[in-house]
C-alpha cells in the first residue's frame, strides 16, 4: 500500500486550515458577542452552525488520519472528506448570506445619523436650529434599530441625548449607552452636531464609544438655513470649525471635488 499523493495531502491540509480559520473565527465571534459590553453585530451570531461545522471537520480529520496510519492508497474515501466538508459549509454560508445585509454596523449607524440630520434640518428655521427634546424625540422612530449588541442582546431603539452650549461634535461619551444619538447644540442655537454612540469602525468588540472612522468621529452639522440659501448636503464632516467650501463638501475628512 502507498501513501496518498502530495496533491491529496496538500488539499486536505489547506482544507483543514481554511475550516479552522473561517469557522473557528465564527465560533470565537459568537462566544465573544454574548459577553462583550458592545459588539458590532445587528443580530446575535450563530453559535451552533460553526460548532457543527468544526465537529464534522474533526470527524473528517480523524478519517484522514486513520487512512494515513493504515497506509491507505490514493482512492481511500477518507481522503476526500475534508475538502467535501469545506465546500459544503461554504455553499451553505452562500445560501444563508442571501438574507443578510452587506452593510456593516458603522454603515447602518452612519445612515441613522444622516436620517436624523435630515429630519432635524427640516425643522431648522432661518435663524436657529431646534433644541427641544420633545420635538426631536419622535424622529428616532424612523431610524429603526441600532446595529449593535449589548452583552448579546440587540438594542430595540435609539435613544436621544440633547446637550447645549457645544463648540463642536462630541468625540467621547463615557457612560452613554450604545445606540444613543447625541445632539449637541451650539450657543444661541446656531448649529447642532449629530453623533451616535456605538463602536469605532475598526473594532467589533469593546466598550461604548462615539462611532468613528480612522479615529475621526462621524457627525453631521444641522444649521440654520437662510431662505435664499440651498439646503446643505449630508456629507460627513470632520472639522467643525471649517466653513463649507465652495469647491465641494467633505466626507469623513476627505474633500470631494466640486463640479
Amino acid at each position: 500500500m502507498t501513501l496518498p499523493s502530495r496533491k491529496t495531502l496538500l488539499g486536505n491540509g489547506l482544507s483543514l486550515v481554511a475550516l479552522a480559520w473561517i469557522y473557528g473565527g465564527d465560533l470565537s465571534d459568537a462566544v465573544r458577542a454574548r459577553g462583550a459590553d458592545v459588539s458590532a453585530f445587528m443580530s446575535l451570531p450563530s453559535l451552533e452552525r460553526p460548532a457543527v461545522v468544526l465537529g464534522v471537520a474533526a470527524l473528517a480529520t480523524l478519517g484522514f488520519v486513520v487512512g494515513l496510519l493504515q497506509r491507505k492508497e490514493e482512492g481511500f474515501k477518507g481522503y476526500r472528506l475534508l475538502p467535501i466538508v469545506l465546500v459544503g459549509a461554504l455553499f451553505l454560508d452562500l445560501v444563508l448570506s442571501e438574507s443578510r445585509t452587506p452593510l456593516t454596523s458603522t454603515d447602518v449607524a452612519s445612515m441613522a445619523i444622516q436620517r436624523f440630520h435630515q429630519l432635524a434640518q427640516e425643522q431648522a428655521s432661518a435663524l436657529e436650529v431646534p433644541d427641544d427634546p420633545r420635538m426631536l424625540q419622535p424622529m428616532l422612530e424612523e431610524l429603526g434599530r441600532p446595529p449593535y449588541l449589548v452583552r448579546g442582546e440587540p438594542l430595540q431603539a435609539y435613544a436621544l441625548q440633547v446637550r447645549k452650549d457645544c463648540d463642536g461634535p462630541v468625540r467621547e461619551a463615557p457612560g452613554v449607552r450604545p445606540g444613543t444619538l447625541i445632539y449637541c447644540v451650539a450657543p444661541e442655537r446656531q448649529g447642532a452636531w449629530v453623533t451616535v454612540v456605538g463602536l469605532p469602525a475598526e473594532e467589533r468588540f469593546g466598550s461604548p464609544a462615539v462611532v468613528s472612522v480612522a479615529g475621526e468621529a462621524r457627525f453631521l452639522l444641522v444649521r440654520p438655513i437662510p431662505p435664499d440659501e440651498a439646503e446643505p448636503g449630508t456629507a460627513f464632516r470632520d472639522n467643525p470649525a471649517a466653513p463649507p467650501s465652495p469647491a465641494g463638501d467633505t466626507d469623513a475628512g476627505t474633500p470631494l471635488a466640486g463640479p
